[in-house]
């Protein structure tokens, strides 16, 4: 299948998949019940400016979460997530005006509990959990005032056992119950696919089919399921995607005649020059094998390697630099708009030491800048861009592209590449990857492609120090903390959750901030996507000047929060978030 697909790509040099999988590579907004505001929050999710319905798909749940009864309240089951059968002694909801939570008094099994709404009105609680009904609820245990509570249960239907035990990694403003629903109307309409794996590997390796693969690793299959077999057959997918796509584009650019970029080198000696700090050895030696290749006279495919911080954007501003030096164009890809525009800045604060201006693209630039953009291009007076998927949109025109760099190029699609690739005559192509790939995977997955690893960290930076903690070690940690926070230190506290309510398995930062607040007073501040613009501004504010020392926060702190001083964060529940969170 792998030939007949690529030739028919070089073939046609369009899209050519077969009409059976157009549900699966659908846009994720059109299914029901998405609207704007859920949209916005699957693009964060999935870390793709265009989801599809196979995006959502293959979220693979982080975990499950046991709805059996627990009969008995014990001692040492406090963070735990538990479902519970309840009876409802009374409501106490609170005076009006103030931050109390709403109370709901409660007996499991003989032993006390309350539930916290911080949210909810009065009929609608009365309702979800009548005065004298017995109920089954969930949610994450803790002690208040030497009782049992939890905070946002969620009420179960009376047989737990019909719901999805599945959880998933969240980001604030989803919640499990809302991303489940999504997951079900995404499942619903996948149809029957042919098998596109040989047929032999399929039956020797007893694997399920693909739809059915799916369902076993979304919890809706009939039966348990094998999940392991589920997650080989859904692994081997992804990689037969990956090396299709790569043999794709390998053999349309086989076609093509390549360009030489010669250039003296003018251009990165003055930045060399300008910049505070050497290179480190494995940078140069990069910036050596991606030279020789834009000086041969084949078209160049590379891939560059390096884990966050280790300099591979400053590698591949100095292969762009020799581009433009030879009288072509750079541009470089992301596949988020917060990704590229910290490439424009870091890029644009590197170029302007040596009189080069640095443009940015995206599908969020207004009418006037992006005229102005797509002009630049066009006529030659850009010579690097930065951008999103909105660089390969077919009214974006180059003068002479000669050197496309894509960042995380597991994250495009193979058209998404060739597009940007065909908007300029034998364009080099460098892709680059913060991902840890071992040597012997690296052939696995991309076959014979060049690659340039940078394994080394630019002098003067300190080794990560990275440790994992057992959930009910938080005192140990918060002293930790304190300790740091008494040396002038400065720290992140990172949830995957704002309140409660959102997952009552969850830490949420609402809560976390009041705990952590008892203990160091003034000194903490607390930001999240649900506060005002100016409320997050002044806590980001009070962070940087150091009125504030530690900072309890969302994922918020991905976009815009940038703070030199501060040396440690704690990412509570880390199984929770993605890896490139």
């Amino acid at each position: 299948m792998a030939a007949g697909v690529a030739e028919g790509v070089e073939a046609a040099g369009g899209d050519v998949r077969p009409a059976a999988i157009y549900g699966l590579m659908a846009p994720l907004d059109g299914l029901k019940g998405i609207g704007p505001r859920l949209a916005v929050a699957m693009k964060r999710l999935l870390a793709k400016e265009n989801p599809r319905v196979r995006d959502l798909l293959f979220l693979a749940p982080s975990g499950r979460r046991d709805l059996g009864l627990v009969p008995k309240l014990e001692e040492g089951m406090e963070g735990e997530g538990v479902a519970l059968q309840v009876l409802i002694l009374g409501h106490t909801p609170p005076p009006p005006g103030t931050r109390i939570p709403y109370r709901i008094a409660a007996d499991a099994g003989g032993t006390p509990i309350d539930f916290a709404f911080f949210k909810g009105r009065r009929p609608w609680l009365e309702r979800l959990l009548p005065e004298g009904a017995v109920v089954p609820v969930f949610g994450r245990l803790a002690r208040y005032g030497g009782r049992w509570q939890m905070t946002h249960p969620e009420r179960l239907p009376d047989d737990p056992s019909s719901l999805s035990d599945r959880l998933y990694p969240l980001i604030e403003g989803l919640s499990q119950a809302r991303l489940r629903a999504v997951m079900s109307e995404a499942l619903a309409v996948l149809p029957d696919l042919p098998e596109w794996l040989d047929r032999r590997l399929v039956a020797r390796d007893r694997l399920p089919a693909f739809k059915d693969a799916l369902a076993v690793l979304h919890g809706v299959a009939e039966g348990e399921g094998d999940d392991a077999a589920a997650r080989r057959r859904l692994a081997l997918d992804e990689l037969f995607a990956m090396q299709l796509s790569l043999d794709m584009v390998r053999r349309v650019r086989e076609r093509r005649p390549g360009r030489a970029w010669l250039a003296p080198g003018v251009l990165e000696a003055k930045l060399k020059g300008a910049l505070p700090f050497p290179l480190t050895g494995a940078q140069e030696r990069a910036i050596e094998a991606i030279g020789r290749d834009l000086a041969g006279e084949s078209a160049m495919m590379r891939l560059l390697m390096g884990d966050v911080g280790s300099g591979k954007t400053l590698v591949a501003l100095m292969a762009m630099l020799r581009v433009v030096e030879a009288g072509g164009q750079a541009a470089l890809m992301a596949p988020t708009e917060v990704l590229a525009r910290q490439h424009h800045g870091g890029l644009a604060e590197l170029a302007g030491r040596i009189g080069i201006e640095v443009d940015i693209l995206t599908g969020q630039d207004g009418v006037r800048a992006r005229r102005r953009t797509l002009s630049r291009l066009a006529d030659g007076t850009a010579s690097l861009v930065v951008g999103t998927h909105a660089l390969f949109q077919e009214k974006v025109d180059f003068a002479r592209l000669g050197l496309a760099v894509i960042d995380e190029q597991h994250r495009f699609g193979v058209h998404q590449r060739l597009d940007l690739v065909d908007k300029g005559d034998a364009v080099d192509l460098l892709l680059m990857t913060a991902t840890p790939i071992p040597r012997s995977l690296v052939m696995s997955l991309y076959g014979d492609i060049a690659t340039s690893r940078l394994d080394e960290l630019p002098p003067g930076r300190k080794p990560v120090d990275t440790r994992i903690v057992q959930g009910g070690r938080l005192d140990e940690v918060a002293d930790g903390l304190g300790r740091a926070l008494d040396e002038g230190r400065r720290a992140y506290w990172v949830t995957p959750a704002v309140e409660a309510g959102e997952d009552p398995t969850l830490p949420a930062a609402v809560e976390r901030f009041a705990w952590l607040q008892g203990r160091f007073g003034t000194l903490v501040g607390l930001v999240h996507g649900r506060m005002n613009a100016a409320a997050k501004e002044a806590a980001v504010a009070d962070f940087k000047a150091g009125r504030t020392r530690l900072l309890v926060a969302t994922t918020v702190i991905e976009v815009g929060v940038d703070v030199p001083e501060a040396s440690i964060i704690v990412v509570d529940a880390a199984e929770r978030f993605g890896l490139a969170q």
